[in-house]
């Protein structure tokens, strides 16, 4: 078996935890994720099984997240899951104040990630030095929002607002949260998160676990086709020659006017992912060799 997983995370499990399933009810070694998502966050959660694991790199790193922020908190892991250091009611904060504050988180801003996160410093995961108590400076990293839709708003000693959030590779919703309560002088956590898109796959599309595992007897599951979740690269078909010779190593040159990653085909059989430049195709990744 070989292809995609589009899997709707429970809340609790970690993204190893997800693979680990997986790996046991579909009996197979080879499997992997993309785009890790925290143990409280659910939503898509993208699943790679047999070669397409070799596929993971090449997917789309565009994501989008429904999260409740609670303003007048501040933890250690910027979310309700870490240990509490302030807790001051803001029950003057108001939405005309949260609209001024949110022009400052479009498009390319800088952030640093939260304190625990798999970001590596020095070889070493954040989060496990954080465990150790260590002190660390995190380097500060460029991300991109593409939009910020405010979806409700809960007064209260410690209100509370619901955003959809559409943004890049890399973006910590966490460290938004915290940034935007920084901005109102409140303070702020994530309270909630849900990723609704993740590389291509959308939750509305989803699988959860139990289904997964409720449809495997019966041969109803069938993974999303490996070159299907690569609809965002244009694609070239070679004769069947040059599907060959590609397939070896070989460079082939090309005619048509595009550049960067394609997927390659002979006739309507995938072959992998190649790279266009200056009408030469260069194989970077041969899924399917042709013998």
């Amino acid at each position: 078996m070989q292809g995609f997983i589009n899997l709707n995370k429970p809340f609790g499990w970690t993204s190893h935890d997800c693979v680990a399933k997986v790996r046991k009810l579909l009996k197979l070694k080879r499997v992997g994720h993309a785009g890790t998502l925290d143990p409280a966050a659910t939503g898509v959660l993208p699943i790679a099984v047999g070669k397409a694991t070799r596929l993971l790199q090449y997917l789309p790193s565009d994501k989008a997240y429904k999260a409740t922020i609670r303003f007048g908190v501040r933890t250690t892991t910027d979310d309700l899951q870490g240990e509490i250091i302030t807790s001051q009611p803001c029950a003057e904060l108001d939405l005309a104040q949260i609209k001024t504050a949110l022009t400052q988180f479009t498009g390319k801003i800088e952030q640093i990630p939260p304190i625990y996160s798999a970001i590596q410093v020095e070889g070493k995961r954040l989060y496990d030095l954080a465990r150790q108590g260590e002190t660390v400076e995190v380097p500060s990293r460029t991300v991109e929002i593409y939009s910020m839709e405010i979806l409700d708003w809960r007064d209260g000693d410690f209100p509370e607002l619901d955003v959809e959030i559409a943004c890049g590779g890399g973006t910590y919703i966490r460290a938004i949260a915290r940034d935007l309560g920084t901005v109102l002088n409140t303070g702020g956590t994530l309270a909630a998160l849900v990723r609704t898109q993740s590389s291509g796959f959308n939750l509305t599309d989803s699988l959860t676990l139990d289904e997964l595992e409720t449809q495997l007897p019966t041969g109803r599951f069938q993974p999303t086709p490996p070159d299907t979740a690569l609809q965002h690269l244009p694609s070239v078909t070679l004769p069947s020659t040059s599907a060959q010779k590609w397939c070896q190593g070989q460079r082939i040159s090309l005619t048509p006017e595009i550049s960067g990653k394609v997927r390659v085909y002979e006739t309507t059989r995938f072959l992998g992912v190649g790279e266009l430049q200056a009408g030469v195709l260069i194989p970077q990744m041969v899924f399917e060799p042709i013998a």
